[in-house]
């Protein structure tokens, strides 16, 4: 009894720790896919606003600080809208290892269930 229960308990075990590695390379290849993209947009997008301003100074020269308040408004509102809407993908974002969690938990509750110690409400 106690032999079959220490077998389920390392096999369950094995079988969660796969599970967490597999999540793990999982995320940590989407993660360095998703920098190395936004490095290289970041740097192009920077490199066209510079050019872009400089096009812009040359075109309205005689008012040249007009152009630059409006570019500077331009680039504090795009700011604030670029972090609501960074603050709003982390609140959406689903935990790390939720489905490792989720399987952990369901085989604690299969235990206590085989062992007879169900939960009781509380």
């Amino acid at each position: 009894m106690i032999k079959d229960v220490a077998s389920s308990l390392l096999a369950a075990a094995q079988t969660r720790l796969a599970l967490l590695g597999n999540e793990l390379a999982v995320q940590k290849h989407l993660v360095l896919q998703q920098l190395a993209l936004l490095l290289a947009l970041l740097f192009c997008l920077g490199l066209a606003v510079v050019m872009l301003m400089g096009l812009a100074l040359v075109l309205w020269w005689e008012s040249r600080l007009t152009v630059l308040a409006l570019v500077s408004l331009v680039f504090v509102g795009l700011s604030a809208w670029l972090y609501a809407r960074l603050v709003g993908l982390q609140a959406q974002a689903e935990p790390v290892f939720a489905a490792s969690l989720a399987e952990l938990q369901e085989d604690v509750r299969q235990l206590r269930e085989a062992a007879g110690h169900e939960d009781k409400p509380r």
